[in-house]
């Protein structure tokens, strides 16, 4: 579990000030892990740390520094002696004010430290681990470091453009919006195609003319087609092969592959381009009920998106050595 920038822009924007209460340590057996968290506002909140009488007392606290302006808290919480849950070990919380001054003063770095107690001025031990894992690719445990808290922070989501809200659209949508590393761009070609009520945080974008709105995505997106016409299909594997993409899949079968390939060939693209372009999608042993394309869909677009991070580690890990 990590640091979800994405989701406290989110929250914020909708919000306004929110304090986030993360599970920062545990003793013996208790709700939740260490990372856990939630967000809490003043009539709401979104994640859960174990649910209970631990969960009310914290979300209670949250809304008491929201009132009082403070900006940190720390709780150590006995769950059997204390508050008579079953679980009977402890948990340390942290609880914390963001604002959009605090967010921007979070870098988009890997790890997310701040002091927890009076020693403002970072640590050795602190210091060196930060080092340890910016150079060698080492990362620390979520927890504390002589007071000081320290959390990975999760990689900004990738975009991923769905076109089509036919009955496979619908179920990757449903699929893919409940994992964090996509922000997803929705496309068909009426409002009437998609769902009276679409999942929160998707962006909806009735175009006309699909193919001219996938020259507004950025050229690092991640492109899916599966729209009603296979003529429209054709038209965006040509426009997506002229604007660039991170990755582009096609449903269909070996037979409709093959064709598109030959006229895509005859609209001038080179076959070392076209390779880029996966169709089908999916695992096809999974067979054809949409919820199980988009099962198939969303695994390899995790597996995509991860190893594409791993290499630009890597990268990185590798200009630090040849620095040092």
């Amino acid at each position: 579990m990590s640091l979800d920038l994405h989701i406290i822009q989110n929250a914020l924007a909708r919000h306004g000030p929110i304090i986030r209460v993360v599970v920062a340590q545990v003793k013996g057996s208790t709700p939740r892990e260490i990372g856990a968290s939630m967000l809490v506002w003043a009539d709401g909140q979104e994640g859960t740390i174990g649910g209970g009488e631990l969960e009310w007392q914290a979300c209670k606290q949250a809304r008491d520094m929201l009132i009082s302006g403070k900006k940190q808290h720390l709780d150590r919480v006995s769950l059997g002696p204390s508050i008579g849950q079953c679980c009977g070990g402890s948990v340390t919380l942290l609880s914390e004010t963001f604002d959009v001054k605090t967010l921007d003063s979070i870098d988009n770095d890997e790890l997310f430290c701040r002091p927890t107690g009076k020693n403002i001025n970072m640590p050795l031990s602190v210091s060196r681990t930060l080092t340890m894992a910016r150079s060698q690719g080492i990362a620390p445990p979520i927890g504390f470091i002589d007071t000081w808290m320290i959390e990975p922070v999760s990689p900004a989501p990738v975009p991923l453009w769905i076109f089509g809200a036919g009955h496979v659209g619908r179920a990757l949508v449903g699929v893919i919006t409940k994992l964090p590393d996509f922000v997803i761009t929705w496309i068909d070609t009426t409002p009437e195609r998609f769902p009276a009520q679409p999942p929160s945080g998707v962006n909806i974008l009735p175009a006309k003319a699909p193919p001219r709105a996938l020259r507004a995505a950025p050229k690092n997106a991640h492109h899916l087609i599966l729209t009603y016409s296979h003529a429209l299909d054709l038209e965006l594997c040509h426009a997506g092969l002229n604007h660039g993409f991170a990755s582009f899949g096609l449903i269909g079968s070996a037979t409709k592959w093959a064709r598109f390939r030959r006229r895509l060939v005859a609209l001038g693209h080179e076959n070392h381009k076209i390779d880029q372009i996966t169709c089908p999608i999916g695992d096809t042993s999974l067979g054809k009920h949409p919820e199980a394309i988009a099962l198939g869909v969303a695994t390899k677009l995790i597996k995509t998106v991860q190893q594409a991070r791993n290499n630009d580690r890597e990268t990185s890990n590798d200009r630090e050595r040849k620095r040092g």
